[in-house]
């Protein structure tokens, strides 16, 4: 049975791998900085976080980084995000919440290429690398960053123990993701049996659905105009359209989008 899981993980791995760099190269003239879904707090109510005037057209996409990065003060911080996809992400928490540094790792090289080209900050950086094998030091960051991502790794308990073996003793994880109902049982089981205790979380599916309706008309566009028509169902999937599966299902309840802060215990 787990050599079976372990095969399924790993060609799970082996799509994203061929899905990403693709999709890096379909976006690349569109300056897609966010490839996450998004978060909107209350019905478009008047925004309660201030952001520059070039960061208001990923509003939602910045909202659910928000909401998952603020759970602590980054400030000072040595911050790592794992699976950083195109790096909208990080150059806002680098550019906001004065991180000392702010390292962005990926898997998809195109990925990281289109990160360092388009996002230079002096306390901002982009290496390509391996979610499931760090390439970092013990100890080496005051907080891990992972927003919706872990879905795409083989062996999400595993991950959880190299983000616990990078992290100082009493450093945090910041988690979001999503699993549908006959992962959550075992989503919440890794959770538990893994080293990090956990402070706080949430189940933000309205939240994420909310988001998804405020990027719709973009995120449809976008299918529309970068992936031939034979990818728009899996596109529209990807970019959590409404009418989508993936839409539907958060809608639903038979998917479930969480935010987690986790903490390593005291040396």
């Amino acid at each position: 049975m787990l050599d079976r899981l372990f095969a399924i993980g790993r060609v799970r791995e082996t799509i994203w791998r061929l899905w990403y760099p693709y999709l890096t190269n379909r976006l690349r003239e569109k300056n897609v900085f966010f490839l996450n879904y998004a978060f909107e707090e209350t019905e478009y109510e008047s925004p309660t976080l201030q952001l520059a005037a070039e960061d208001e057209a990923n509003r939602a996409c910045i909202q659910l980084y928000h909401h998952v990065a603020s759970q602590i003060d980054l400030r000072g911080l040595r911050v790592l995000e794992v699976s950083c996809g195109h790096g909208g992400g990080a150059s806002w928490i680098a550019r906001t919440m004065n991180p000392e540094c702010f390292t962005g790792l990926d898997l998809n090289p195109k990925g990281v290429a289109f990160c360092q080209e388009h996002h230079s900050l002096p306390n901002l950086s982009f290496i390509e690398g391996n979610a499931q094998e760090l390439p970092f030091s013990d100890g080496s960051f005051d907080a891990v960053l992972n927003v919706e991502a872990s879905h795409c790794y083989p062996d999400f308990a595993g991950f959880l123990t190299e983000v616990a073996r990078v992290l100082r003793p009493e450093g945090h994880l910041l988690y979001a993701d999503f699993r549908f109902s006959d992962g959550i049982t075992e989503w919440e089981r890794d959770v538990a049996d893994s080293s990090l205790s956990q402070i706080q979380s949430r189940d933000i599916s309205q939240e994420v659905l909310r988001g998804m309706d405020r990027n719709a008309k973009k995120s449809l566009d976008l299918v529309e105009t970068c992936l031939p028509s034979f990818l728009h169902s899996l596109g529209k999937d990807f970019a959590g359209v409404p009418d989508s599966k993936v839409y539907d299902a958060l809608k639903s309840g038979e998917l479930s989008y969480r935010s987690w802060c986790l903490q390593k215990a005291p040396q």
